[in-house]
């Protein structure tokens, strides 16, 4: 038996045959026990401790031989039904968030907090379309003072509905406003420290104590007024502004985002302050998605208990900006994560309620009826970060007379079902999954449609549609097809579509030997249907369970599917078949794809997607899942934007800018571009774009490279063209493609 301290909140410790090591933290406390045992096939010590929150912490290897130990954590009630975290309820005015109440929508006003008859106008606008919870930004003391007359004017109008001020680098207004708004937003990132400069800094013990110090000196008035009037906080981190001193000693990574926000949550707790939510906001949904995780881990670990505001920042606008959003938020909504939601579109913010108001019923629905499968173990996903599960893509067999191997694209993959319609038009088809046209030839290109699944294949004296089929064969694009057509109408070189019962009663052994394979599975079938997966020798495998299914979670489904793969070392291919029904609205698919798929993606679980909805539009369906796969990080299309959604900061027309932007640099896949009304969404908001345009003062734009700005106040109407020219100096630029 060893006795010594870890952090409450430790990252990792060394085990080492002398004792052990630890990583350097500034919260510890005392371990009574730690056994090492055996756990599910590898060994890992087990704390015992003596302090608050959870009594067993597990710590296993990082990775397989290493000395390195990291703890095995609970990050949400259950990974295989949908079941709501419990929380506290936290009053916001008079709406109440926390598990006990249904999953609360809001968005923030863009108007000038100075102009208070805009500012309300908009807010009432804001509440009508069922908001519950409206922020407002509140950089200064004009605009203090400004919200009192706001918040009276509504009452006065009989408008009750919550306001939250947004506070950045302003203490002392922090403090005017919470005499009057009903919830403070503070960013941990920059309520106490400077604004980042990116210097890594060396901290000793007693530095880094003095800093926090500091921190508590500038936030305890706030929190003591808060506690004093009865109002709400949201400790907000982003992960593009974290200060230097956090990013310096954790670097800029969701453990820190974490940490900066526990810093000022010990501060409320030390003074028995305990109405405030967290949120883990980020412009990458899978970063935001691991910042969530373990968040929720580290409070299962304290035994915290506080209710999760969810949202992607700087989404976009449009489908993009849904897509997102429906990623980060809804794969954590289907883990019972959240308690209210902010869907960030650069639209007004009317725009952006119906996209939260259809996630959240999608939460509320999943966690009410428990959506799952039953229990089992899981051990190969990897909960707090992104490994991809790669299946092995096709390979070419000896006397194959075609090449099988673009099926399926090594970044992930997109399918589409065909109609035997769509092949009375050869070309339209073809311009239809974004093949290149060559004198009437399909070819494949950047964004072109992997494989294509055909639910009734043409007559065998059809010769337009079968010649059609054939020219695709031979551009490497898979053609799949179920197993009763290709036995009656049979397709040379086709893929064949199968059941796991078609596979039970060997109803595939009817095809010529070596045809290619897909195995539909379900995912909650039983382990004696699964094993028919063993003797398959499948191309790849669709996750297909039908969307109207009630009881049986699609997430947790297709992660025991997985769990069954990796168990038994099989790396068939997996795609996510999502079958919409008639009448689903757009903004349903887009919501629907991004949760039940993304949140299967964003854990690298998952080599494509194929999503059918029979009265959509098939261009529609094909954007819609390559902007699946880009959102999930994984194939990348199109140029990718961080485009803030406005707010009274903004320094220029937010929307008619992007629109601008996009219109001449949408053509250039692989480049990152952020696009931010004001320098609080700067720089470090930037962490995943190679370019910004940023507002630096009214009518006056400065450009970045990464987060180092490299042209200050270019005037706005030349602004564009200077953004494009930088592209082309830093070797980005292509010229868009000529038309056909």
């Amino acid at each position: 038996m060893t006795t010594g301290a870890v952090p409450t909140t430790f990252t990792s410790l060394k085990s080492k045959d002398q004792g052990l090591g630890f990583t350097r933290n500034v919260e510890f406390i005392k371990v009574s026990e730690l056994d090492r045992v055996k756990f599910r096939r590898t060994k890992v010590c087990v704390i015992r401790n003596s302090g608050s929150g959870s009594e067993i912490v597990e710590l296993q290897p990082a990775s397989e031989g290493s000395p390195l130990l990291v703890p095995r954590q609970k990050y949400c009630e259950s990974t295989h039904k949908t079941i709501r975290r419990k929380t506290n309820t936290v009053m916001v005015g008079n709406v109440a968030i926390g598990s006990e109440h249904p999953i609360r929508i809001q968005t923030m006003t863009t108007t000038d907090t100075k102009d208070i008859a805009g500012t309300v106008e908009q807010v009432m606008q804001i509440a009508d379309k069922g908001a519950e919870i409206v922020r407002i930004t509140v950089q200064g003391k004009k605009e203090a003072d400004a919200c009192f007359e706001i918040k009276n004017t509504l009452v006065q109008k009989n408008y009750n509905i919550p306001l939250v001020a947004d506070i950045h680098f302003a203490p002392p207004i922090a403090m005017r406003v919470a005499e009057c708004f009903d919830k403070i937003r503070v960013n941990p990132g920059n309520y106490a420290d400077r604004r980042a400069q990116f210097e890594t800094l060396e901290y000793t013990e007693d530095d880094y104590q003095k800093e926090l110090e500091h921190i508590e000196e500038v936030f305890t008035p706030l929190v003591e007024k808060c506690k004093k009037y009865g109002r709400a906080m949201r400790i907000g981190t982003n992960h593009g502004s974290l200060s230097d001193r956090i990013m310096s000693y954790y670097g800029d990574s969701p453990r820190g985002m974490v940490e900066s926000a526990f810093e000022f949550a010990r501060i409320c707790r030390k003074h028995d302050y305990h109405n405030f939510v967290f949120s883990m906001k980020a412009s990458n949904p899978v970063v935001m998605v691991q910042a969530y995780r373990l968040l929720v881990a580290e409070m299962y670990v304290q035994g915290w208990d506080y209710p999760l505001h969810l949202g992607v920042t700087e989404a976009g606008e449009g489908e993009d900006g849904r897509m997102k959003s429906a990623i980060g938020i809804g794969t954590l909504l289907q883990d019972g994560l959240g308690d209210t939601i902010r869907v960030s579109l650069t639209e007004p913010p009317v725009e952006e309620i119906d996209p939260c108001r259809r996630l959240a019923n999608l939460g509320m629905r999943a966690a009410t009826m428990q959506q799952g499968v039953e229990p089992f173990e899981e051990k190969h996903r990897h909960y707090f970060d992104f490994q991809r599960r790669t299946g092995q893509l096709p390979m070419q067999k000896e006397g194959e007379e075609v090449d099988y191997r673009g099926a399926l694209h090594r970044d992930g993959s997109v399918l589409m079902s065909v109609t035997l319609d769509q092949l009375k038009k050869p070309e339209l088809l073809y311009r239809s999954l974004a093949a290149k046209l060559i004198v009437g030839m399909p070819f494949k290109d950047l964004a072109t449609v992997d494989s294509i699944l055909l639910r009734e294949l043409p007559s065998l004296d059809d010769k337009d549609a079968r010649l059609a089929l054939r020219r695709l064969v031979d551009v490497s694009m898979g053609v799949i097809t179920p197993l009763s057509e290709q036995l009656t109408k049979p397709l040379p070189n086709a893929i064949v579509l199968a059941t796991l019962q078609e596979l039970s009663t060997g109803a595939d052994k009817l095809l010529p030997k070596g045809t290619r394979l897909v195995v539909s599975v379900r995912g909650d079938e039983t382990q004696e249907q699964l094993q028919y997966l063993k003797s398959s020798d499948a191309t790849m495998i669709f996750h297909d369970l039908p969307y109207t299914e009630e009881k049986v979670g699609r997430v947790q489904a297709a992660r025991r599917l997985f769990e069954y793969l990796s168990e038994h070392c099989l790396d068939f291919p997996v795609i996510h078949h999502i079958h919409f029904p008639k009448g689903t609205h757009r903004d349903d698919l887009v919501i629907g794809a991004g949760t039940n798929a993304g949140a299967l993606l964003v854990d690298g679980l998952g080599d494509g997607i194929l999503l059918e909805a029979p009265d959509q539009d098939f261009d529609f369906l094909r954007n819609t899942s390559f902007n699946l796969l880009q959102g999930c990080r994984m194939r990348n299309t199109k140029t990718e934007y961080v485009s803030c959604p406005s707010c009274g900061r903004t320094l220029f027309d937010l929307q008619e800018i992007s629109a601008e932007i996009r219109e001449k640099t949408s053509h250039l896949p692989g480049v990152s571009i952020a696009i931010m009304g004001c320098i609080v969404n700067g720089p470090g908001e930037m962490a995943d774009a190679d370019f910004g345009y940023v507002g630096g003062a009214p009518g006056k734009i400065d450009l970045y490279v990464g987060k180092t700005v490299v042209k200050r106040a270019i005037a706005m109407e030349q602004a564009t063209d200077a953004l494009i020219q930088l592209i082309k100096d830093n070797g980005r630029w292509v010229d868009p493609p000529a038309e056909e």
